[in-house]
């Protein structure tokens, strides 16, 4: 699967302590959940 970030979240990414590799790993591995507008949430801990 190709995973494209918008240009505002990779921006964020140093704000928010995350790599590019694990929010893709997130994507990909993580637990998916409901989020608002319809949206699919993402979520895994690193160490």
């Amino acid at each position: 699967m190709r995973i494209r970030l918008h240009p505002h979240a990779l921006d964020r990414l140093a704000d928010r302590g995350a790599t590019e590799a694990e929010v893709t790993a997130a994507i990909e591995l993580g637990e998916q959940f409901p989020a608002k507008h319809g949206r699919v949430g993402f979520r895994r801990n690193f160490a």
